[in-house]
C-alpha cells in the first residue's frame, strides 16, 4: 500500500491495523490539519477523525506528539 491511501483509507469508519502502519508524517499532518480546521459535513466524520488519531497516539506514538493538543488528555471524575 502506498502511504498517501492512508488518508483515502480513513474514510472507513474501521481502524485497522493496515490503517495504523500506513500513516507518516506527511498523512498525520493532513489528520491534524483537517481536525484543526473542524469543518466536516457531520460532527461524525469529525469524531471519526478523533477516533483515529487517538488510536494513533497509542499505537503510533511517534507521529502523534505535534497533536497532543488535537487530543482530550485532561483526567475526568464521572462520579
Amino acid at each position: 500500500m502506498v502511504k498517501s491511501d492512508a488518508i483515502s483509507m480513513c474514510n472507513s469508519n474501521e481502524i485497522t491495523e493496515e490503517l495504523l502502519k500506513a500513516f507518516d508524517d506527511e498523512t498525520i499532518a493532513v489528520l491534524a490539519e483537517r481536525l484543526e480546521q473542524d469543518d466536516y459535513p457531520t460532527p461524525f466524520d469529525g469524531l471519526n477523525d478523533w477516533h483515529l488519531i487517538r488510536a494513533l497516539a497509542i499505537h503510533r506514538p511517534e507521529l502523534t506528539g505535534p497533536y497532543l493538543h488535537l487530543m482530550d488528555q485532561e483526567p475526568f471524575d464521572e462520579d
